[in-house]
């Protein structure tokens, strides 16, 4: 069984910052890519940044400057630091990871409300 738990999510005001983390434990025997995706009401999810095992990150064009993302492998962990926070970056955001149990599989944590305010 695996679980990705995330945390930092809340509310902030336009501008501001804040900082996303996911957990990932179980019975794992490794990870490969860690990211993040979000939903916004009535739209679709995307992709925010993904992060390879080897730590090279790929970013949703339009966000890339404001948001950076990190992983630390001995903790199984992943970050997303975001900066200049816009309103219209409110959404669920949820973690992704691909990960080898007996076999790999992609899971998703359940998610941490980001609300950025006017």
């Amino acid at each position: 069984q695996v679980q990705l738990v995330e945390s930092g999510g809340g509310f902030v005001q336009a501008g501001g910052s804040l900082r996303l983390s996911c957990a990932a434990s179980g019975r794992i025997f490794s990870i490969n890519a860690m990211g993040w995706y979000r939903q916004a009401p009535g739209k679709q999810r995307e992709m925010v940044a993904i992060i390879t095992s080897g730590g090279s990150p790929d970013y949703a064009g339009s966000l890339q400057g404001r948001f950076t993302i990190s992983r630390d492998n001995a903790k199984n962990t992943v970050h997303l630091q975001m900066n200049s926070l816009k309103p219209e970056d409110t959404a669920v955001y949820y973690c992704n990871a691909v990960i080898r149990t007996t076999d790999w599989g992609a899971y998703w944590g359940q998610g941490t409300q980001v609300t950025v305010a006017p």
